[in-house]
């Protein structure tokens, strides 16, 4: 243990947590990033720095010039943003919504048991070996239902891994590698799927108009890099993150018991009752005119009222469970009950607020200053012209993607911006789009963990201090760092594999043109 603590990789982690958590609150810490920008920017806009680009509009799909200049917060008009747009910024930030509502179903099913005792049946029928597997593998899943695995997985892990005694942020930690870091692994095709695949279509007739990039063009190569992913995500969390934290000390320890009887009956009743609620939604779903189904395509995926509506699905997937297990273990006596659940629930959620508003704010102001935008084109023109070739390039290109990524968090935006500049350039290099966006995905999935401009870093960073009051950012970073640099070479090294071996990467799609 001390030889691996005097390691230049374990000191290195020890330094950036050490300087991390030296700094000012998270709360501060967005607050003096949201200064920074408003300065920057006004520099930037003074200078007149403008990029212009062939984009492609994530909604629409359609191509066109771009020009996009700096656009300063602190000019009259940038003012009048920040004062007038505060209240919107937060409303309208991603992660409130999906943590708000999704944690009133988690709410019910933690009061009434629901949770503790399906997790110690899962402990204790799971051989421990598997657990750091089991965790990382279901975060990866996880993201079929779209955000819903950083407000329901990332909290579970860290408490499966305090009910067999070990380390709850390890637990945190692995599934947030997987939800996040993951992101473009999985065994079934997600929302981003059609997205992307849109996006690099138009990109794709810039240079040749009868190419067409479907959602499944990925799915090979996201198959694979689901068992990759959850291999490597175990071996970081077993080898390098538990051991660099040591034993846990804190207070949110779980004692393992046997189930009750009165357990046993809640857990069949909570099974019914999930069974149930899923034969509901597939009625809801399935049926080619279903009310949830797209009405104009017919779609489950993609924008339809299913997706739309998955944060208060998943809601009820714990609710409805949740109420039925109270009734069966008999911790629920009323409605009163089901209220102090939610209630409960809520509670808790008061620091996350605070930090919320104010990382709000940061996002906001880092998109409507067009900062993002600009290192993003900017660093695509210095790729482009150092003139690489070859799986070269194409590895470059996940490191251009993976830098972007710390500064411009949505996916679909930074491909928006990427993907005119990227695939047709790619094609003239003799590479297909649907290669192209699996590199680009790579990129965009390793540095999730360790911005701060992913949406839910500030989410992580709050459950995180639930288990240890001391940690903060650099805590996070120094713990996700390992997962990010082993996730991005293992990633790389399967792609390298891919491209010598020649395979498909998904139904009909190859690497060259």
């Amino acid at each position: 243990m001390k030889k691996k603590r005097k390691s230049l990789f374990w000191k290195f982690l020890d330094g950036v947590e050490k300087v991390g958590n030296r700094m000012p609150h998270p709360v501060t810490i967005f607050a003096i990033l949201c200064v920074i920008v408003a300065v920057v920017s006004h520099i930037t806009a003074l200078t007149g720095t403008t990029v212009t680009y062939q984009g492609v509009d994530p909604k629409t799909f359609k191509a066109g010039e771009v020009t996009v200049k700096a656009v300063s917060l602190l000019n009259p008009e940038g003012i009048r943003y920040i004062f007038t747009s505060a209240v919107t910024n937060f409303t309208s930030f991603a992660p409130l919504g999906t943590v708000l509502v999704a944690m009133l179903g988690v709410g019910v099913a933690e009061e009434t048991g629901l949770i503790s005792t399906s997790l110690r049946k899962l402990v204790l029928s799971t051989p421990k070996t598997l657990i750091t597997i089991v965790v990382v593998f279901a975060g990866v899943m996880s993201n079929i239902a779209s955000d819903a695995g950083y407000v329901v997985l990332v909290p579970l892990g860290a408490i499966i891994f305090a009910s067999v005694g070990r380390h709850p942020i390890a637990g945190l930690a692995a599934a947030f590698a997987g939800v996040s870091g993951g992101f473009s692994a999985n065994l079934m095709i997600g929302t981003i799927d059609p997205l992307l695949a849109g996006i690099s279509t138009e990109a794709a007739h810039l240079f040749r108009s009868d190419v067409s990039v479907t959602a499944t063009s990925n799915l090979y190569f996201m198959i694979v890099s689901t068992f990759v992913i959850t291999a490597l995500g175990a071996f970081v969390t077993e080898k390098i993150v538990e051991p660099r934290l040591g034993e846990y000390k804190g207070s949110h320890t779980e004692i393992v018991e046997d189930i009750t009887s009165d357990e046993k009956r809640g857990l069949k009743y909570a099974l019914i009752a999930m069974i149930l609620f899923i034969i509901g939604m597939v009625l809801l779903t399935a049926p080619a005119n279903a009310i949830l189904r797209d009405p104009k395509t017919g779609d489950i995926l993609g924008h339809s009222p299913f997706m739309n509506s998955i944060v208060l699905i998943i809601a009820l997937f714990f609710l409805v469970p949740g109420v039925a297990y109270g009734i069966g273990a008999e911790t629920i006596k009323s409605d009163k009950d089901i209220v102090n659940g939610m209630s409960k629930a809520m509670s808790t959620m008061g620091s996350y607020l605070v930090l919320a508003f104010v990382a709000s704010q940061f996002v906001a102001y880092f998109s409507y200053t067009k900062l993002g935008t600009i290192i993003a084109v900017k660093g695509a023109d210095a790729l482009e012209a150092a003139g690489l070739k070859g799986i070269t390039l194409i590895l470059m290109f996940v490191l251009l993607t993976a830098f972007i990524n710390l500064f411009m968090g949505s996916a679909s935006a930074k491909w928006a911006i990427m993907a005119p500049i990227f695939v047709p350039m790619f094609m003239q290099a003799g590479f297909a789009p649907e290669f192209t966006q699996v590199a680009y995905r790579i990129g965009d999935s390793t540095t999730n963990i360790i911005s701060p401009l992913m949406n839910y870093f500030a989410v992580i960073v709050a459950f995180a201090s639930k288990y240890d009051e001391d940690s903060g950012i650099g805590t996070l970073i120094s713990t996700m760092v390992p997962y990010s640099i082993i996730f991005l070479i293992g990633w790389s090294i399967l792609l390298i594999i891919w491209y010598f071996a020649g395979w498909p990467i998904g139904p009909g799609a190859q690497i060259f043109l």
